[in-house]
């Protein structure tokens, strides 16, 4: 049997058919649109926005049943709704939490990125996969997935390490990579101007709003690790831009790809060191 060589392909930016022999696509103008690490490297993963939310979501409930199976006597099974289920600290601290102590003390960089996936309870967990549920279906459309992931990691690297600089001890939560899809959907309402832009504007306004009272009303909530990341937000929201003014192109891609090989190489350093010394060593 003869295989017929393939003449036509899509291209992994624009996603209009192309002659796999074009030196640059017609359309969107990438080079070598048919080159396989082009083509297939960075461009599978993203494609579901929907998929993409749920897959941040399961990492974070993931990375949350460890924490409380790394030492199930140390989980808080008090009646206060705030420390329900909450993961003990020696767990937290060894997965990856941040601050002066883990970084300063301890030169853990990297746990600028681990942090932003734990949790120290269930409503910590939960209030925080909400917000990422409402707010990251809004930044996938307008943005893109792959400018939204980038958003989301590097909005968290820097919230933490705002935190950091602030002399915060130690620290965890997703709440500063959420923090950095409300100032790119800042940045949007903004600068995208009109009746829409002004009405998701106010909106995302009121939840800071909303989100600066509670950090000061309720103790332990990380209000430096908020505030970095918002800017951080702001700032990419207007680097990157958004889909109306640029679409997503391979540097957007390459961006995300290289934020989820980070994300992903932490994570698993992570966990099997931390199952290592709590199980084998």
């Amino acid at each position: 049997m003869v295989r017929e060589k393939r003449t036509s392909m899509l291209c992994p930016n624009c996603g209009k058919l192309i002659s796999t022999s074009e030196p640059r696509c017609p359309y969107c103008g990438t080079a070598r649109p048919g080159s396989w690490w082009k083509s297939n490297l960075w461009t599978r993963g993203f494609r579901d926005p929907d998929q993409l939310i749920r897959t941040i979501i399961y990492v974070n409930v993931g990375m949350y049943v460890i924490s409380l199976l790394l030492n199930p006597r140390g989980t808080g099974l008090t009646l206060n709704p705030f420390g329900f289920l909450s993961p003990d600290r020696q767990s937290l601290f060894v997965l990856g939490a941040t601050g002066t102590i883990p970084i300063k003390a301890l030169h853990r960089w990297w746990t600028l990125v681990s942090a932003n996936y734990l949790h120290g309870g269930i409503l910590h967990i939960l209030f925080n996969m909400y917000a990422l549920k409402q707010l990251g279906g809004f930044v996938l459309r307008e943005y893109g997935p792959y400018r939204a992931f980038v958003i989301y990691t590097v909005g968290g690297i820097f919230g933490f390490w705002v935190s950091y600089v602030a002399g915060v001890r130690v620290t965890i939560g997703a709440s500063a990579a959420v923090c950095s899809l409300i100032g790119a959907s800042l940045y949007y309402g903004k600068s995208r101007g009109g009746a829409y832009g002004q009405a998701i504007y106010r909106q995302i306004g009121a939840w800071t709003v909303g989100l600066f009272l509670f950090g000061l009303l309720v103790s332990g909530i990380n209000n430096w690790a908020h505030g970095g990341g918002i800017l951080a937000g702001l700032g990419l929201g207007f680097l990157l831009k958004y889909q109306e003014r640029k679409r997503e192109n391979f540097f957007h891609k390459a961006l995300a790809g290289a934020c989820a090989v980070v994300t992903i190489v932490v994570l698993v350093w992570a966990v099997g060191s931390s199952v290592y010394d709590r199980f084998l060593s």
